[in-house]
């Protein structure tokens, strides 16, 4: 068991958060209870994530897409107030941890993932949230590998049979460091989503692109940092998968 303002401050800490300019609040977004016994992982916060957590009679929610944003509406109307509402009512903290969670070198998203594809030696492009890594497969057996791990068929771009050694990645909305993949002479680049004119930038700088998933590629991150809380502070953990298919 921890108090709600401790595990904020650890997490603050652990996450190196105030490194980040991120456009959202990084940290404790909804107080509630005090004491936590038991936290719920998940990706997203949605209505369908925190009826579960309730019927879990869970005490704390982390989320690496919470509820507060830049550039939407500061009014708490509408689905907002719906989720804040019932939060608020049943004492639920919420924890949310953005770009903090996608660059953590222990219980990141990209680390995780590489982790969980198998990569080898995976580091950070530089100060970008970009990684790069080793493999020993051809594009087919990449999007095979992803596939596997993702539950979900990814849009594959390149020659299946082309061999794939340098590999770059970055979990969720980033098909536009695909630069940053180029840049460094990569074989293939994985993201989660796609633009419209991501296969033509693919194409012509000779790099397979892979589109896996934004809710799939950021799974792991929260897991790993509420499995890290749960063993440092003996509080009861669980993961609900909300799928989404985006």
């Amino acid at each position: 068991m921890i108090d709600n303002k401790t595990l904020s401050e650890y997490c603050h800490d652990y996450l190196d958060v105030d490194t980040f300019d991120d456009y959202c609040p990084n940290g404790l977004q909804i107080e509630g209870r005090q004491q936590i016994r038991k936290i719920i992982a998940g990706v997203s916060v949605n209505q369908d994530l925190i009826e579960r957590v309730i019927d879990e009679k869970a005490d704390a929610l982390f989320v690496h897409h919470g509820l507060f944003w830049q550039n939407e509406s500061l009014v708490i109307t509408g689905i907002k107030k719906n989720r804040i509402k019932i939060l608020l009512e049943k004492n639920i903290n919420l924890f949310a941890y953005h770009l903090p969670l996608d660059a953590h070198l222990i219980v990141g998203n990209n680390i995780q993932l590489a982790m969980h594809l198998n990569i080898v030696n995976p580091t950070p492009i530089g100060d970008t949230l970009v990684w790069q890594g080793e493999v020993k497969l051809s594009l087919i057996e990449v999007s095979q590998l992803v596939q596997d791990i993702t539950q979900r068929i990814p849009l594959v771009f390149g020659d299946l049979n082309q061999q794939i050694k340098k590999i770059a990645w970055c979990t969720g909305d980033a098909q536009s460091y695909i630069k940053h993949a180029i840049n460094i002479g990569a074989d293939c680049f994985i993201t989660g989503e796609i633009s419209e004119q991501t296969p033509a930038i693919a194409k012509e700088n000779n790099i397979a692109f892979i589109s896996a998933g934004h809710y799939a590629t950021e799974r792991y991150g929260v897991q790993a940092l509420c499995q890290h809380l749960s063993e440092k502070f003996n509080v009861q953990y669980q993961f609900i998968d909300i799928d989404n298919i985006v």
